[in-house]
């Protein structure tokens, strides 16, 4: 299918984003015969795009260039999103502190929807984050701890629906394949409480995640740390016992604080 036939029928707001997306993939910009020429959409349609997005100022002309760029609204709603997803400052000193015990690069992570937004690292020159994990992160759920938390916390319903969406693509020769091998490992996260993550999605790296949960039980988001994978085997158990601790005073933390994120 090509990408014009995936935009037929769409609405205006659809394919406005579709060109953002386009617009956003490259570092200069674009004009708009090659935006035209990317979505497979008539020129007199995206110039109709293309003033709406820049009279609202989420693209800018540079006329000099002939191209079109992303506009500062774009940085508005960025700093409003990190804004409603922010980590309380109590929260904030467990991570640092999980960080610190647990000798690794620390996470939070809050739980949107069928979202995973990463809202806060703690990380060293001799303990880093794995490279792709900065704030808002949500790509391959099976092959990540937090992502597992998340699967782990849904009904099948909603588990099938957000599977049939998203797929199980293959991030390394450790990612897990199929649904049932799935299933079976969420049901060790659901039993332990901890999910486990060897290699499944960067080689040489490896991650333990713990559920937050909200006053009702349910679970709103995740703490985890990462490690070198060579030393799993051999620190995962105190590490398991540190992210459950850490992942009840996170939980206690937020229900202290306004800030306590909703399951939608």
């Amino acid at each position: 299918m090509g990408r014009n036939d995936a935009l037929t029928g769409m609405g205006s707001v659809q394919k406005a984003f579709a060109l953002l997306d386009v617009v956003a993939a490259d570092e200069r910009g674009l004009s708009a015969k090659e935006i035209a020429a990317a979505l497979e959409m008539p020129l007199p349609s995206v110039y109709r795009l293309l003033k709406t997005l820049v009279e609202s100022r989420h693209l800018v002309h540079l006329k000099d260039q002939s191209r079109y760029a992303l506009g500062y609204k774009l940085h508005a709603l960025d700093a409003s999103l990190h804004r409603q997803v922010g980590t309380p400052s109590a929260v904030a000193r467990l991570v640092l502190e999980l960080h610190s015990r647990g000798d690794a690069a620390a996470y939070y992570a809050v739980h949107r929807g069928d979202h995973v937004v990463v809202a806060h690292v703690v990380d060293s020159p001799t303990r880093r984050r794995i490279t792709p994990m900065g704030f808002g992160f949500n790509d391959a759920a099976h092959a990540t701890a937090f992502g597992k938390i998340l699967l782990a916390g849904m009904d099948s319903t909603q588990r099938r629906a957000f599977l049939a969406r998203h797929g199980l693509p293959s991030m390394t020769c450790n990612t897990i394949r199929t649904v049932e091998e799935l299933e079976r490992e969420l049901h060790q996260v659901s039993e332990g409480g901890i999910a486990f993550e060897r290699e499944e999605f960067m080689l040489g790296s490896s991650c333990l995640g713990a559920p937050v949960r909200n006053a009702a039980g349910q679970i709103v988001g995740s703490v985890a740390v990462s490690m070198d994978a060579a030393d799993f085997d051999q620190r995962s158990a105190w590490i398991a016992t540190l992210l459950r601790d850490t992942a009840d005073k996170v939980g206690r933390a937020l229900r202290a604080t306004t800030a306590l994120p909703q399951r939608s």
